[in-house]
């Protein structure tokens, strides 16, 4: 039972780190990636379709993106979208193929992206500490029911408790990876 609830826990954990990784792709560093364009979405027949899934996206060199569209009546929409994100990005139009050039990032930029890497950082943390929460309800849950003793509760409380340490030192290398990447010029 307790097995259980710390592989539950572990895996609820990982996905907060997945979550962080996911989050600290969608800020931009001075150089060129794909995932940088992943929360953008595209109006295709109707319905909002990720940008991934109309147009083949590709880096042209460590400063520019190239997004080739499936369909060429897409290019409009796929460049008012890259416009309308948050990403401070201005596309450029050469017939079906649509460039982004990365523009470089000022100091003022950088620590404004470092502000916002430490704040999904600090998300991941919280909610790494609320599974651990929710894992050490669950243990006291079976001390209520007797199902396992004090002893028990307390190893069991410890193991939690190094798993989550665990996980936050890996938001904190995450984060750490993150501010050299956006630091460097």
């Amino acid at each position: 039972m307790i097995e259980d609830i710390k592989k539950e826990a572990k895996a609820r954990m990982g996905k907060a780190l997945d979550a962080l990784a996911g989050n600290f792709n969608k800020i931009r560093t001075g150089r060129a990636h794909p995932s940088i364009l992943d929360g953008i979405h595209v109006s295709y027949y109707g319905s909002d379709t990720p940008l991934s899934q109309v147009a083949n996206i590709t880096v042209e060199d460590a400063r520019t993106l190239s997004v080739t569209p499936w369909e060429k009546n897409l290019v409009p929409e796929i460049e008012k979208a890259i416009m309308k994100s948050d990403l401070g990005l201005n596309p450029a139009t050469a017939g079906a193929v649509i460039r982004i050039p990365m523009p470089a990032l000022t100091e003022e930029t950088r620590k404004n992206f470092i502000r916002q890497a430490k704040s999904e950082a600090e998300t991941a943390r919280v909610s790494i500490r609320n599974i651990r929460r929710d894992a050490l309800a669950d243990v006291k849950a079976l001390v209520k029911d007797k199902q396992i003793s004090e002893d028990e509760e307390r190893r069991a409380g410890d193991e939690i408790q190094k798993i989550t340490d665990q996980f936050v030192a890996e938001v904190d290398k995450a984060l750490a990876a993150k501010e050299k990447d956006l630091m460097e010029i």
